[in-house]
């Protein structure tokens, strides 16, 4: 089986768990150069926050977009985020990736601005 319909299928059991679950979802993507989270709504239909390495508020004093720092920067950037638009209570997509390296580093930084999983 090719890795990615792997994750991707995993990806969507987890979803469908949090859909049941009624809450505010924190959806993780990751590249190979940068990685991305954003905020949806309880139903998916609309997005409330999201913030990447891709922008540049958030790259300002780091010295590249794939390492740990970032993912800590952006994890911090969109606890931030979620508290300004009144979310504190959020469920972790972590897309099937495995819960180690970047995604938790950006977990444990949301978690650290905030937001409680």
């Amino acid at each position: 089986m090719d890795k990615n319909i792997a994750r991707l299928r995993r990806a969507k059991t987890t979803r469908s768990h949090i859909r049941k679950l009624g809450v505010a979802r924190l959806s993780v993507l990751r590249t190979g150069q940068h990685i991305y989270a954003q905020l949806f709504t309880s139903d998916g239909s609309k997005v409330l926050a999201s913030a990447s390495t891709v922008q540049a508020d958030v790259m300002d004093g780091l010295k590249g977009s794939k390492n740990l720092e970032a993912a800590a920067k952006v994890g911090r950037t969109i606890a931030a985020k979620a508290l300004a638009a009144g979310i504190d209570k959020v469920a972790f997509d972590r897309s099937g990736y495995r819960y180690h390296g970047r995604i938790k580093a950006l977990a444990d930084a949301a978690r650290e601005g905030g937001l409680q999983f």
